[in-house]
């Protein structure tokens, strides 16, 4: 108990701080107006260079005046000159101001300025005595007054739940975290640019779905007044796209949020970022092919390297990437070949329970086999790994393999223990489909929330004849995890989904 109160009576005191500084911070703007220098009324500034530029050809910029912008994050007095570092979207800057040059007006007035206001600098390129490269400045002008202080003296945020909730701060204080945004970017860039080499065409199709499908997931349902109907965010756009196949466009991809209503970690945000490309006349094997370039190719742009170090492991992209049945998988890792029981139930059931998975009464052969390579294969997955050919009963919108009807052409991309990525040589056939979509109903109907309703359009659309196609999805986040060895999914979104605090 006296751990807790003590713990309330620093927010206390902290609150009451920032109160103080606020008001302080509140009192040398109103200074500020009173003599006609209100930050905020300026409307632009030309920066014509960058911390980064001047600093990476200083040889070109030596003595050469240069305009840049940015954030004050630190200031050392000295008398009638100062020292400031100024922090813009490239990093940070040493900035030299001595009064006789920028005048005294000004100079008083920097009395007036904090930690994290905004200024703009006029000045020219040099190098102290101790080496380090620095703006001599000439003009200096305020352009935006922090009334908050930066976070811990600028040292960095440690609070997860702030970093998350005030995103702001975390970029402002810890480059390593802007750095991860700006390969996010690298990575999309690149997958956008390597399909569009390939003659893809990126496509947008509806957020808002009349039926949730192309994913066994629990959507988010919204309702539009207007036309009195729920609707639904969608959980995958892989139905419309498929659709885009009938009409002819035999590659296309979209990229974009998914929403899915279901439980947050780690791995897991409701929201979150996801490639789906389509490919006629291609099959899951094409689509293995596409995965592996996709995954070398952004390693490479956002870190120069296929050898990787994720969460102390290392990780080697370099190689072609293992492929592997998922009944091989199981039988490598716990030494029961679950084909031998394909045809009774109850073996299969013993052998599951024997190696200590649950069995529901209603689980048939292909829901166990997946049920024992999640539980007791995946965990082993760390290098990067196909895993090939799924039980048809967790596949509802997959091709049968022609010599295993029981199994589908589907397989899943693991590294690091987690699945990236989802690809199927795609159903076309109509009338399994249809089977399909009426066995999920069955599911639905005994309280499965998460499993697919009939989509009648998209069965019309399959009835018109649909091509041999290889379809894949990637989930950007986990990738964007992987090439910036990230621990949580909510390291790279930008804002993830946050429960309010009151």
């Amino acid at each position: 108990m006296a751990e807790n109160l003590s713990a309330e009576n620093n927010l206390e005191n902290l609150g009451e701080d920032l109160n103080a500084m606020m008001k302080i911070r509140r009192e040398k703007f109103e200074s500020l107006k009173e003599k006609g220098k209100n930050p905020f009324e300026i409307t632009t500034y030309d920066c014509t260079e960058t911390s980064e530029e001047i600093k990476s050809n200083f040889e070109k910029f030596e003595g050469k005046d240069v305009s840049i912008a940015g954030r004050i994050i630190s200031r050392r007095d000295m008398g009638k000159a100062s020292f400031i570092d100024v922090l813009d979207a490239k990093g940070k800057i040493q900035v030299y101001l001595k009064i006789d040059d920028i005048g005294e007006e000004t100079y008083n007035d920097m009395s007036l300025w904090d930690i994290g206001d905004i200024v703009g600098i006029k000045g020219y390129v040099f190098k102290t005595r101790r080496g380090e490269i620095s703006v001599h400045t000439k003009e200096i002008k305020l352009l935006s007054k922090s009334f908050l202080p930066l976070p811990e003296k600028f040292h960095g945020l440690k609070d997860t739940d702030t970093r998350y909730r005030q995103r702001y701060l975390d970029l402002i204080s810890s480059p390593e975290i802007k750095n991860t945004f700006i390969k996010r970017s690298k990575i999309i860039k690149e997958i956008r640019n390597y399909l569009d080499s390939l003659g893809f065409i990126e496509v947008e199709t509806p957020i808002l779905n009349v039926i949730p499908g192309g994913a066994a997931a629990k959507p988010f349902i919204t309702h539009h007044n207007t036309l009195d109907m729920d609707l639904y965010l969608r959980i995958a756009p892989e139905l419309y796209l498929k659709r885009l196949i009938v009409g002819g466009m035999d590659k296309v991809y979209e990229m974009g949020r998914l929403f899915r209503n279901e439980g947050m970690s780690t791995r897991h945000n409701p929201e979150f970022t996801s490639i789906e490309l389509y490919k006629a006349y291609a099959d899951y094997n094409d689509m293995m092919d596409i995965t592996e370039n996709i995954v070398r190719k952004c390693s490479q742009v956002a870190n120069g390297t296929d050898v990787i170090e994720y969460q102390g492991e290392k990780i080697d992209l370099s190689k072609p990437f293992e492929r592997m049945t998922m009944l091989n998988a199981v039988k490598k890792y716990t030494g029961e070949d679950f084909l031998n029981y394909k045809d009774d139930i109850n073996k299969t059931t013993e052998a599951a329970k024997k190696l200590g998975v649950d069995v529901k009464p209603s689980d048939t052969w292909g829901d166990i086999l997946n049920r024992v390579f999640e539980e007791k294969v995946e965990e082993n997955l760390v290098q990067p790994t196909f895993i090939c050919d799924y039980p048809v009963e967790v596949s509802p919108l997959t091709k049968r393999k022609a010599d295993a009807p029981y199994l589908v052409e589907r397989f899943e991309f693991f590294v690091t223990r987690r699945e990236l990525a989802n690809a199927y040589s795609e159903l076309n056939d109509p009338i399994d489909q249809r089977k399909r979509f009426e066995h999920q109903m069955k599911l639905r109907d005994a309280g499965d929330d998460e499993a697919n309703l009939i989509d009648e359009d998209f069965i019309t659309a399959l009835e018109h004849g649909m091509p041999p196609t290889g379809g894949l999805g990637i989930g950007i986040d986990r990738l964007v995890m992987l090439l910036t060895d990230s621990a949580s999914i909510r390291d790279v979104i930008i804002f993830p989904t946050m429960k309010p605090l009151s």
